[in-house]
């Protein structure tokens, strides 16, 4: 797989338009096969083992919110819920009417409050695959010091294309190692029977590490595997650097670094072709 993929020379994309009508479109027509219509069993014991109930929690893309619903009859008071379809929010905004929940219509990745804990159930997987890298900043972002980022990923690769995307235990783990001590990244032993041996239970504690560590740039000019190769090699090169981790589209590159890095000695560091643009994100 790997030596077929560096004989590709173009650009890869899912092509789905994954925006908010999408997800709109999917609630009215009631197509939500991922829906299990109950919380999710892992994640319930997980909660079960909580014990301070004033935990600021985040459930994003939360659905149809079974987990949100289990911990209000539970006694937590500090959950948010936020979805990009306006649809779901409004039911939910119905579902829980007077009940103490922040429900919220907006993008995770322009959201800017603070949380103890980001509850994850089948919210990356919705994600087209080349916002992971953005998934794992905007999460580091999010977290209090010592916050907790919990819950399941697939562990498979699907034949057809998504959502859902898989993933494999191997790229989550690099993906999220230099940001978050990996706590629990083992097959869940409780998944629900048509999951069975496919997910992963997560439980990630991010790390002491200053957010000005921790950045996206855009990235423009890599047009296949061997110039991702080239840059992730080269802007390695580079003193303090612990991490680069460029998204599979080719647009985006995360930097990992002990000390601060110029945006301007990035740009040296692949200036070695013109082709190559980059500039830091702001979200």
């Amino acid at each position: 797989m790997e030596k077929k993929e560096e004989l590709e020379c173009c650009v890869v994309t899912c092509g789905l338009p994954l925006n908010a009508n999408y997800w709109d479109n999917q609630y009215q027509n009631n197509e939500t096969g991922w829906d299990l219509h109950q919380v999710s069993p892992p994640l319930k014991l997980f909660i079960d083992t909580l014990t301070d109930k004033n935990v600021r929690i985040l459930i994003p893309g939360c659905g149809n919110a079974y987990e949100a619903e289990y911990l209000l009859d539970n006694g937590f008071t500090g959950v948010t819920l936020i979805d990009i379809s306006s649809t779901l929010v409004n039911r939910l905004k119905e579902k829980f009417t007077g009940r103490p929940i922040q429900i919220l219509h907006a993008d995770f990745f322009d959201h800017n409050e603070k949380y103890d804990l980001i509850l994850e159930q089948t919210f990356f997987c919705a994600l087209n695959p080349s916002l992971r890298e953005r998934y794992a900043v905007k999460s580091f972002n999010l977290l209090n010091t010592g916050g907790r980022i919990a819950g399941l990923l697939f562990n498979i690769i699907f034949e057809k294309e998504g959502p859902p995307f898989g993933g494999t235990k191997e790229e989550y783990v690099k993906l999220f190692e230099l940001l978050f001590t990996l706590k629990q990244f083992d097959t869940c032993h409780n998944s629900i029977k048509p999951r069975q041996g496919n997910e992963l239970f997560i439980e990630m504690e991010k790390k002491n590490i200053s957010t000005d560590l921790v950045k996206l740039y855009a990235v423009s000019g890599i047009t296949c595997s061997g110039c991702k190769k080239t840059i992730t090699g080269n802007l390695m090169k580079i003193e303090n650097i612990e991490m680069v981790s460029i998204n599979s589209d080719f647009t985006e590159v995360m930097v990992v670094s002990s000390q601060p890095v110029a945006l301007k000695k990035l740009r040296e560091a692949i200036a070695s072709d013109s082709k190559y643009h980059l500039n830091e994100t702001k979200f």
